[in-house]
């Protein structure tokens, strides 16, 4: 586990490994997302279930548009990121080097213990503190905030997770997509190295 933001990107290069910025994000059935309209002088009303539900994911995102993500209704700790580091290694038949944000989880003593165990599979880098603009997976977020339904809403947390893995499974499908969140004007310094 290295504390610098990219390590050495040459020395990633040189093993073949693969560079992905992960992020997790929660989202919750009474959040506000979209658009809507009200007659001039009436604040519009959006009618919802009462019920309040979350669910979680953490995603990974590569500049050649790879896309790896885990949703997951409990709360995320360490056992959770244990939990998709093997995933994400089981994708990969050579290193990963993980850019993540300095949660606790990340930095915990279980994730530590699993990735010396692992230490030929995946190596953690970390952002610098209070910086989530330079992670272009928060875009990812905003986007997913963006595109779930407006008109039908989820009713329980399993169709707000079926919802969820939707959009994932969709920009998947959408190299070009995940590419442009390496776009943004603070993560181009990205593809600038």
């Amino acid at each position: 586990m290295r504390g610098d933001l990219a390590g050495d990107p040459g020395r990633a290069k040189a093993e073949g490994a693969e560079i992905l910025f992960g992020d997790q994000v929660g989202i919750r059935s009474d959040q506000v997302t979209g658009r809507t309209w009200g007659a001039k002088g009436a604040t519009p009303v959006v009618r919802r279930t009462g019920n309040r539900f979350s669910v979680n994911a953490m995603s990974a995102i590569s500049t050649k548009g790879r896309m790896h993500f885990m949703v997951f209704t409990g709360a995320f700790d360490a056992k959770v990121m244990c939990r998709f580091l093997a995933r994400l290694a089981g994708h990969f038949d050579r290193k990963v080097h993980l850019i993540v944000d300095r949660h606790s989880a990340h930095r915990s003593k279980t994730v530590r213990t699993w990735l010396a165990d692992h230490k030929d599979q995946v190596e953690l880098h970390f952002l610098p503190s209070y910086s989530p603009e330079l992670n272009p997976d928060e875009l990812v977020n905003a986007d997913l905030k963006g595109s779930l339904p407006h008109t039908h809403r989820a009713r329980n947390q399993n169709e707000l997770a079926a919802e969820t893995r939707r959009f994932f499974h969709r920009r998947q499908r959408q190299p070009h997509i995940v590419r442009g969140y390496f776009g943004g004007q603070h993560v181009r310094y990205i593809l600038d190295k």
